[in-house]
């Protein structure tokens, strides 16, 4: 190696650079936009922003390069060993003031940020024309730059972005990833290049890395020193955190989870360079997101599972509350907590309203109804669409491209109380599921039961943003039923993700009977909902995340009984004979009952005898039934052996006791049996 210092290959520096020019991947229109500028047809001052470890250093690097090929001089100035001071400043630069060829690049400016105002009023103003001053920074201008029409045609600000998929790739094949590596770093680093370096130094290095690859502790740290740094307090620390474990943060979701001071919080939140804004709410970026999950995950295990509870509940009241037009947005915040539970995402990336969006169906959209269902899956599904839709359009919802309107896809959720011979012989999978519910539980007085049908055009069946919103609103209107018995739903031809996702994941299994429609066998998938309600069907979701167990809605934990109108008095009535002895209420089926089961923490047997004590005594407060009261306090309450010496206590004739006795047992099975369908 030549030691002479004319010879600048034999420097470290000039080495280094080399280096980093063979690693500069991508960039291209970043790159026009300055050649633009710098050969005298685009702006005079290029703001350049993005988030730490983006690779704005990189970027300057390379038009540094590019200015010295063109034969600029070219000044270099770093925030970081810069005096915040307009002199400092001044001084570094002070070539730009007599020099119509000089170019200045100023990075991490977000280091000198309170000289902005200067800046752009002071020193900028006296640079002549033909100039190029670049700035760049984690922050994006202030808005005084744009609303300055002086600044219209001179400035150029470029939000920098991840790296597109094949300059991850470049970038990894610079670093000599093996292929077997490239999926799992890309899949925590995206486009990121700090991320995609850091994490390829370490994959590469690491001789039992394999497909299964994750970071390391050591990758996380670097990682979150180098893209979040020092936060001001727990309380931010934790509000990110919270930003990062949500699909989307609203200040009401924040507020939910950290009461204090969320609104100021909130406000620190929308101004970090690694968080964006969408109609929906704030969220980091995705490598950011992901390094505050894991490190939380494995630093603070319990302080994440109180504080994923916390959304959890905040989320799915969201879903229970939201208006109609809401509630496939509510869905998919809530799905999103369970990201972790090997359950597919259903997501594809979306950060904002989405590529489709659902409407109701109205009346000028039901031979679009028609036709999509006629390729989605034949004539004879299209005939029980357009019946349907003439009993129940409000059951129909229509999915159209956001962009340009154009539907794509329908769903009809039925609801049905009772079927008249029409609607049975109209609808072969209607008819199914009707004589499945008949034959296993029966619907009580007041319920009903429903079936989910659905037609997309083919290109957009299977794991697809539009199948993504379908999924949402069914599950939104299972969360939001009322006196909902059975879920039915009906897909053509399901492939085992279907199948495994419904069964595993939402705790919906298939039934043996397959109905037909024309050529076409379809699976009825179905749920009880009386078996497993709502509020259980969540935890059971909830809780394979936060115990880091593997199970899910389809787990096999106990289910409640679903009994009969005469079923349940007949047991309310053994109950009463088995008040004094909880080993036997133990056995009652109506421990198994939601009555029971929504007294979460408590003994079932002293559950149900607390329960049966409140609705005898709650029979005092109507003066009609406080006779009935009194023969069944006596009876019940006070373990009197005999029903002669119960009349005898009562001071009453044995027929009218018995006649008491009867009226009462009969109060407290209607006003249970009303506790049980409707919940008090």
């Amino acid at each position: 190696m030549s030691s002479g210092s004319d010879n600048k290959s034999g420097l470290l520096g000039w080495r280094l650079q080399a280096a980093r020019e063979m690693a500069f991947v991508g960039r291209e229109e970043e790159l026009a936009v300055f050649n633009a500028a710098l050969y005298g047809g685009g702006c005079s001052v290029l703001y350049v922003h993005g988030p730490g470890g983006i690779g704005k250093s990189a970027l300057l690097r390379r038009f540094a390069h590019e200015a010295a090929v063109a034969g600029r001089p070219v000044s270099m100035v770093d925030g970081r060993m810069l005096e915040p001071s307009p002199a400092a400043s001044e001084a570094e630069a002070e070539l730009m003031l007599r020099d119509a060829d000089a170019v200045l690049l100023v990075d991490n400016f977000e280091r000198i940020q309170g000289l902005e105002g200067w800046l752009r009023e002071r020193f900028l103003p006296r640079v002549p024309m033909g100039a190029l001053v670049v700035i760049a920074g984690r922050n994006p201008p202030d808005m005084r730059w744009q609303a300055d029409p002086g600044w219209a045609g001179a400035l150029e600000v470029l939000p920098l972005r991840d790296l597109r998929a094949g300059d991850a790739q470049a970038l990894m094949d610079s670093s000599g990833v093996p292929a077997e590596l490239r999926e799992p770093l890309l899949a925590f680093a995206g486009g990121h290049p700090l991320a995609l370096l850091l994490g390829a130094a370490v994959a590469v290095k690491d001789c039992g890395a394999s497909r299964r690859w994750m970071p390391n502790q050591d990758v996380v740290a670097t990682l979150l020193d180098q893209l979040v740094g020092e936060l001001p307090s727990a309380a931010h620390r934790h509000a990110l955190e919270i930003c990062a474990h949500a699909y989307m943060t609203t200040e009401d979701l924040l507020r939910a989870a950290l009461p204090q001071d969320a609104g100021a919080l909130f406000r620190w939140l929308r101004r970090l360079p690694f968080v964006e804004s969408s109609s929906l709410g704030l969220f980091p970026h995705d490598v950011v997101r992901e390094l505050l999950e894991t490190d939380l995950r494995w630093r603070d295990p319990e302080g994440y599972a109180v504080m994923h509870d916390r959304i959890h509940a905040h989320l799915a009241e969201r879903v229970r509350t939201a208006s109609d037009a809401d509630v496939p947005a509510a869905v998919a915040a809530l799905l999103y907590l369970h990201r972790g539970n090997e359950a597919p995402a259903d997501f594809h990336g979306r950060h904002d309203e989405g590529e489709f969006q659902e409407e109701v169906l109205r009346e000028e959209d039901v031979g679009t109804l028609l036709r999509v269902a006629t390729t989605a899956e034949g004539a004879a599904s299209a005939r029980c669409a357009a019946f349907w839709a003439e009993r129940q359009p409000e059951a129909f919802r229509v999915y159209r491209r956001t962009e340009t309107g154009e539907p794509v896809g329908f769903s009809a959720w039925l609801r049905l109380a009772e079927l008249d011979e029409e609607e049975l012989t109209a609808d072969p999978i209607v008819a199914m599921a009707w004589a499945h519910a008949r034959a296993t539980t029966p619907l009580r007085a007041g319920e009903h039961l429903a079936v989910s049908r659905l037609w997309a055009l083919p290109q957009h069946r299977g794991n697809s943003p539009v199948m993504d919103v379908i999924r949402w609103r069914m599950i939104g209107n299972c969360l939001r039923a009322e006196r909902m018995a059975w879920s039915y739903i009906a897909i053509r031809h399901p492939d085992h993700a279907w199948v495994e996702h419904l069964q595993q994941h939402y705790g919906m299994r298939g039934i043996a009977e397959q109905p037909r429609l024309g050529d076409d066998a379809y699976t009825l998938f179905v749920h009880d909902w009386r078996a497993v309600p709502a509020q259980a069907w969540l935890e059971r979701m909830n809780r394979p995340l936060v115990e880091g167990v593997a199970d899910g809605p389809g787990a096999a934990t106990a289910e409640l009984a679903v009994l009969s109108q005469a079923e349940f008095a007949e047991a309310v009535r053994k109950a009463l004979r088995q008040l004094s002895r909880p080993g036997a209420l133990a056995a009652s089926p109506l421990t198994r009952t939601r009555l029971i089961a929504e007294r979460a923490g408590q003994n079932p047997a002293t559950a149900l005898g607390a329960l049966l004590r409140q609705a005898i005594d709650d029979l005092r407060a109507d003066p009609r039934s406080v006779k009935f009261h009194r023969a069944l306090s006596v009876t019940f309450l006070r373990s009197t052996p005999t029903q002669e010496l119960a009349a005898e206590r009562l001071g009453i004739p044995f027929t009218t006791y018995r006649r008491h006795l009867k009226a009462g047992i009969e109060r407290v099975c209607a006003d249970l049996w009303h506790r049980e369908l409707y919940r008090g």
